[in-house]
């Protein structure tokens, strides 16, 4: 879940099945019993429906969190956790060694922590051109980029155009969150 419209969507779903919850958040739902397995993989079908996954598994589990981590960092736009290397930013949000953590995430999605990041921060940037309210000066700041050039280079070489040239184009170029 990558949205408060994702959000909405699974509360749904779970009120449709009668399954009492505690709170349901970016990435993850507490249900405040345990369900049968009949009415689990009934919710599995339902939110499979709807393009959601049910994580019932360990590692399943830590790898939407760091994704749900790594959203809440770039779309919450705080400037105080840009100033912390993704590796210790989130060995501190999820209390686990970095390396397990990066090992764990490559495995199950084929690509490295920093790579999703950085897919993360480039669809945040298109958001922004998008809107026309901030300058590419400001937008390199709030994300974090040492510079503009480097939020530049980076973007070109991760949509094959500078960010004048994306924001000329004036098209709905922008990925949703949950399919980077």
């Amino acid at each position: 879940m990558v949205c408060d419209r994702c959000i909405a969507a699974v509360m749904k779903q779970l009120d449709d099945l009668d399954l009492p919850y505690k709170s349901v958040q970016l990435g993850q739902a507490e249900l405040t019993g345990d369900p049968s397995p009949a009415t689990l993989e009934e919710l599995r079908t339902k939110l499979n429906n709807q393009g959601f996954e049910l994580l019932d598994d360990k590692r399943s589990r830590i790898v939407e969190k760091i994704k749900t981590t790594i959203v809440n960092m770039i779309h919450g736009n705080k400037d105080e956790e840009f100033n912390l290397k993704l590796s210790s930013f989130l060995e501190e949000k999820l209390q686990l060694d970095y390396h397990y953590l990066s090992s764990l995430f490559s495995s199950v999605e084929g690509i490295t922590i920093e790579k999703y990041a950085i897919a993360q921060r480039i669809e945040r940037v298109k958001e922004l051109l998008m809107y026309d309210e901030k300058t590419l000066s400001e937008i390199s700041y709030d994300l974090g980029y040492s510079s503009v050039q480097h939020l530049s280079q980076q973007f070109k070489k991760v949509t094959g155009l500078t960010p004048s040239h994306f924001k000329e184009l004036k098209e709905n170029k922008r990925k949703p969150l949950d399919k980077l």
